[in-house]
């Protein structure tokens, strides 16, 4: 819940020039109220504007909700899914995070999907049972075809905020019991192409190394996203 609409148009204005070169993918995903702004500066560029969050119905009477079908009218290409903040705060839960899934992909919408275990439940071991099962039933009900679009985002919950990372070895080994669960359920293929992303403070001191894993296919970048030059220096890694 950061920047306001002429922070944003800043923002993006002062980032573009500083990530134009080379293949990498920036998805800025930001508040609602910055979501036209942000989609108007990003023009001609290749950033890409997402949402935070989206409601599973399309319409209907749940005020202060988002439908797909509006972030879709709009031409947002991304929408987080199921961050940890929000099933922390908000009861979100691995039911409504599979339909908040599939009415994304019904709007043309590239769900980033969040999963991540407590810091009670790895000092209990069962840190790869939580987020396996967390992936299983988010993409419960899927088509391989889908995955395609799908990106998913393993972000402990311990390391959000706090300034603690996961070590570049459990990092990449929890990417792998993910994609290993993916692999079961609908083939190599899919598990191999499909983007994995890590998220947990990472930051400018960090990036290299977690990026350089054989499995983390980028970052979900969080507080560190608000600083201009550590966020370039993140992409450019």
């Amino acid at each position: 819940m950061n920047m306001l609409p002429n922070e944003a148009m800043s923002f993006i204005e002062n980032l573009a020039p500083k990530v134009k070169e080379g293949h990498k993918e920036v998805i800025l995903c930001v508040p609602y109220i910055d979501l036209f702004y942000s989609l108007l500066a990003a023009q001609q560029t290749n950033i890409k504007i997402g949402a935070q969050n989206m409601h599973f119905e399309d319409k209907g009477a749940y005020t202060g909700e988002i439908s797909g079908e509006m972030l879709e009218a709009i031409r947002v290409e991304y929408v987080i899914i199921g961050h940890s903040e929000r099933r922390q705060y908000f009861n979100e839960t691995d039911e409504s995070v599979n339909k908040k899934i599939k009415s994304a992909l019904n709007h043309n919408l590239k769900p980033i999907v969040c999963v991540g275990e407590t810091l009670e439940q790895k000092e209990m071991g069962k840190a790869e049972e939580i987020i396996t099962n967390q992936v299983k039933k988010a993409l419960d009900g899927l088509e391989p075809k889908s995955l395609e679009k799908v990106i998913i985002a393993y972000e402990p919950i311990w390391a959000i905020g706090t300034g603690k990372t996961a070590t570049k070895e459990d990092a990449n080994n929890s990417i792998k019991a993910i994609r290993k669960e993916i692999e079961k359920n609908y083939g190599e293929n899919v598990a191999e192409n499909i983007i994995i992303l890590y998220g947990g403070s990472v930051n400018k001191d960090n990036a290299k190394e977690l990026f350089n894993m054989s499995d983390i296919d980028g970052g979900l970048v969080g507080g560190a996203s608000l600083k201009l030059d550590d966020f370039e220096k993140i992409i450019n890694y």
